[in-house]
């Protein structure tokens, strides 16, 4: 058995394992999925997770091999309203735990990215959490979710996530939720890693209880105002300040009145989970502040904990440029796993549709990072295409009925791109409209 073989092997005796307790797994345990049907509860799963970007009765026809016994629309309906909310969450969960990372730096450093992204879904106006009233980016309304993961930069795949309706998204509660659910392999130590939106005293403070390390870019504006004006005026440094946070404005209560200038008020209306709400208490944080020029007369702000003896600024500057990782997966995450092809207009059944497309993603990753190649001598480095090499894996993943599956790893050697690492591209940055029910195939 080959590695593709054995990772399809090891998705599918997860849910083999999830459908001898379905009753976990359906909204009204005892009555949903006990009757025998066309799509059982483990054949919804994986046929979920392998969707296409088709309508839903074009994807039946194509998983029942165009049988005229296929189930009907209605009957996927029927079934795929029985699953619990958090059924493929779960899925994504016991995949994931099979794995451990491979690829880490300097031995025991796992590299997690973490970003937003809004998925654009049906118009639904009675979906006030995610409705978007018409506007100059739409004329008739829109409504989106917001995906915000931790993507491990290393090993290419997402590790967790939180959905959110757009309306009620909040990044910095999404990203101390996801440090704290987060549940480092033995020998290994987790580095978030965020761009400048996610910096806060509160996020800083869930990696350091959390015995983590954190690498987060921060704006000329958002940094003076977080850690005071008395920061060096030179346009390069790389210093250690320390603060003491506190809820009260009286300097009488400080316990370290000869260093007023360190203190950072915290008003009761911003999160702050190791300070009481009321009351009086302080806490001591000690950050690593970086300041760098990046061309063209900008510089970058990064605040961390990283030491400063095993992690110098130029590694530092690394560490931050690996970031680029999770928008590039975004984009495979949409277009290559089409996950902006949403086959419902329910906000319940798009954020099943995304984990799943996070499920596919992984197995994808999984089995393509674990092909080798040949080392050629060629004017670039080369890479996997990625489109080709997912594409091959959601076939092979689809595959069910006994049919002869195709040489993955050598398809996915094929198929490889130049890299070319002084090329850069402006960022297009579009609105992006969901495709209608009607014009799909």
């Amino acid at each position: 058995m080959n590695n593709p073989e054995k990772i399809k092997q090891i998705l599918l005796s997860e849910i083999e394992k999830m459908n001898r307790h379905r009753e976990d797994f359906c909204r009204h345990p005892g009555i949903d999925f006990t009757r025998d049907r066309k799509i059982p509860f483990d054949t919804l799963l994986h046929f979920q997770i392998s969707m296409e970007s088709g309508s839903v009765n074009h994807e039946l026809l194509k998983y029942f091999d165009f049988d005229a016994a296929a189930p009907s629309l209605s009957a996927f309906y029927q079934q795929r309203a029985k699953l619990s909310d958090d059924a493929f969450q779960k899925l994504f969960y016991c995949f994931n735990s099979c794995f451990k990372p491979e690829c880490l730096l300097k031995g025991r450093y796992q590299l997690l990215a973490c970003d937003g992204s809004g998925f654009t879904f049906t118009r639904n106006p009675k979906d006030t959490e995610s409705y978007y009233n018409p506007s100059g980016r739409s004329q008739k309304g829109y409504n989106q979710m917001y995906l915000v993961p931790l993507y491990d930069l290393l090993n290419k795949v997402y590790t967790d996530a939180v959905i959110q309706p757009m309306r009620k998204r909040n990044e910095f509660a999404a990203l101390y939720e996801l440090i704290d659910r987060h549940t480092p392999s033995s020998g290994t130590v987790p580095v978030f890693i965020a761009d400048r939106g996610f910096h806060a005293y509160n996020v800083f403070a869930h990696a350091i209880e959390n015995n983590a390390f954190f690498v987060i870019r921060a704006t000329d504006a958002k940094m003076k105002r977080l850690l005071g004006a008395d920061l060096p005026k030179e346009e390069i440094f790389d210093i250690r300040v320390t603060r003491y946070l506190t809820r009260s404005l009286s300097k009488r209560k400080y316990l370290h009145p000869g260093s007023a200038d360190r203190y950072r008020y915290i008003c009761k209306e911003v999160a702050f989970d190791y300070l009481p709400a009321q009351g009086y208490g302080e806490y001591e944080i000690s950050l690593r502040v970086l300041r760098f020029p990046i061309g063209n007369g900008a510089y970058e702000n990064l605040i961390t904990n990283l030491p400063e003896k095993e992690f110098p600024a130029e590694e530092i500057k690394e560490i931050y440029r690996l970031r680029w990782g999770i928008e590039t997966s975004f984009c495979t995450l949409k277009h290559t796993i089409a996950a902006v092809n949403f086959h419902s207009k329910s906000r319940q059944m798009i954020t099943h549709e995304i984990w799943a497309r996070l499920i596919l993603f992984n197995f994808c990753s999984y089995i393509t990072g674990q092909v080798t190649f040949e080392k050629w001598k060629r004017k670039h480095m080369h890479q996997v295409d990625f489109s080709i090499a997912f594409k091959t894996c959601r076939h092979f993943l689809r595959l069910h009925s006994g049919e002869e599956p195709p040489d993955v790893e050598g398809l996915i050697r094929k198929h490889t791109l130049p890299v070319r690492p002084s090329r850069n591209f402006a960022r297009q940055q579009r609105f992006q409209v969901p495709v209608s029910f009607t014009y799909r195939f």
